[in-house]
This record gives C-alpha cells, structure tokens and sequence, in this order.
C-alpha cells in the first residue's frame, strides 16, 4: 500500500498486522480520490475506522488542511500515528483513539468538509454513523460523507436521517456511496 498522489506520493504506508482491518486496495483509493479531487484541497477531512490511516494521509498527501484519524484498534492507531510520522502529516493529525460513536462528539471543528467511512461490513455501523452525524453541528450542506460499503449494503433509509445520496461508484465487491444533508 502507497500514497498515490501529493507531497508524499508513491511513499509505502504499513498495515495493522491480523485481520481487523481491510485496508483500501491503491486502485479503489485512486478512484475515490479522482472523484473527490476538487473538494479535498483545504479541506477538513474524517478518517473513520482509519485502519491504517491510508485514506486520510492521501487527503493530506492531495492538501487537506487536517484529518482526524478515528480508529479503536490499538495496533492500528499505532500503525496511523507511524504512517503520519513517515509522511511528515503528524501536525495537520488528529488522533482519536475511541470508538467511532463516541470520537464523533469530540470532533471540535465549526464544519468538516469531508467524512469518509470504511465500516466493517455486515454491521450496519454506517446507518447508525448517519443518525449520529445528523445531530452533529460540524455536518452542514455542504459536508460530503462518503461509506465504502459492500456491494449489498443498502442505503435507502438514508432520508432517515436527512441524508440523500448524491453519487455511488460501484466495483467488483464493494462501492463507494457519496451522500449529502438533503
């Protein structure tokens, strides 16, 4: 796994060692981010279930102002707070070692720009991500929340929390649903 643009392109990232995390293959990363090209520059930028941090460090390697790591995996949060190091991001980092619903609260920004999700599939963490994140202040209209998803996952309760799904990438096992305050 590498950094695929930006200041720190083609730079190895590690991995968590065991199967808790599911890192993002090179080319779905290239897709999302060719997608999200205009709007990461300067942006505020949620990693969470970061993994390894590989999302969120191409977010800064492309000019996110900042990116909070969001990961409950001890291992895997040390993992991020190397690969931040590496890639010389640990001042525009913000690391919270928490669970994802309680790290959502302790986001201190007037408006997060992007918020990208890599959920653990089959749990239905992402819809309750959603109703959390339709209460919080840092979520406008113009904050882009993105699930990488397997390909099942069905979004259609989304409304529900006053989301609506403005774009979906699918790929061979899993997509990418773009979603938006309605």
């Amino acid at each position: 796994m590498r950094v695929i643009a930006g200041r720190a392109r083609s730079l190895p990232l590690k991995t968590p060692e065991g199967l808790s995390t599911r890192p993002t293959t090179d080319r779905i990363k290239e897709t999302l981010f060719n997608m999200l090209q205009m709007q990461v520059a300067g942006s505020i930028f949620v990693d969470l279930f970061a993994g390894s941090g590989g999302i969120g460090i191409e977010a800064l390697s492309r000019g996110a102002q900042k990116c909070y790591f969001v990961e409950n995996d001890t291992k895997a949060m040390k993992c991020i707070q190397e690969n931040a190091a590496f890639t010389r991001f640990t001042e525009q980092s913000v690391f919270l070692k928490s669970d994802v619903f309680g790290a959502l609260h302790q986001i201190s920004e007037k408006e997060a720009d992007i918020i990208f999700m890599d959920p653990p599939y089959g749990m239905e963490y992402e819809k309750r991500v959603l109703e959390v994140l339709a209460d919080m202040h840092y979520v406008s209209e113009d904050t882009l929340v993105v699930v990488e998803a397997d390909l099942a996952t069905d979004f259609s309760y989304a409304d529900i929390y006053g989301f609506k799904i403005t774009k979906q990438k699918r790929y061979k096992t899993n997509q990418h649903v773009f979603l938006k305050r309605k």
